[in-house]
């Protein structure tokens, strides 16, 4: 999830990466509740509208990181469950029970700290802004660096209930989506 807050400063070893067009992150929910065997989990695809990263090479904790999804294009994959229930899904997860992307369009990370965690990953604390709500995420990232591309991969937990939304349920609550979501992503940014 990623985008630079400053211009591109190569005279001080700092390289601005965009994101490639076609970059998505998947979005796994899960299910629970006492009948949870008969539901099913969905998975979702966000694409991202804008995104980039201002790269320190010589030191990782002045890089920045900002993306942009487009909330008004997430959909339902279809993955995993009946064809005939994803148009229903998709239309509930774009109701104002769930995402409401009417009022929220888009869906923003943007980087706080980052910090090196090993020779090939790093740790990206950031404010992740959903539903109108920004809380703070620490997201672990695999990232692998080339002269003119970057690629960064890893997943993060989020509750959908701290951004303020209601996980659907149905059968008297019997049957529900579960609160927590995995959010998993594979990006590709090249320099302009």
């Amino acid at each position: 999830m990623l985008s630079c807050l400053a211009p591109t400063l190569t005279a001080q070893g700092r390289d601005e990466f965009r994101i490639q067009p076609g970059t998505t992150v998947t979005v796994q929910v899960g299910k629970g509740g006492l009948f949870s065997f008969a539901g099913h989990e969905h998975e979702v695809v966000a694409p991202a509208t804008e995104g980039r990263i201002a790269l320190d090479r010589g030191d990782i904790t002045k890089s920045t990181v900002r993306l942009v999804f487009d909330a008004t294009a997430m959909k339902v994959t279809g993955k995993g469950e009946p064809a005939e229930d994803v148009p229903e899904v998709q239309r509930v997860m774009m109701s104002d029970r769930v995402l409401d992307p009417q009022r929220y369009p888009t869906i923003t990370f943007e980087s706080r700290m980052i910090s090196r965690a090993s020779a090939s990953s790093i740790r990206i604390a950031g404010d992740l802004t959903l539903h109108g709500t920004t809380k703070r995420v620490d997201v672990p990232v695999e990232l692998r660096l080339e002269a003119d591309r970057l690629t960064a991969q890893g997943k993060v937990n989020i509750r959908q209930s701290d951004f303020g939304i209601r996980p659907v349920t149905a059968a008297g609550g019997s049957v529900r989506v579960k609160d927590d979501v995995t959010v998993t992503f594979a990006i590709s940014a090249s320099r302009p």
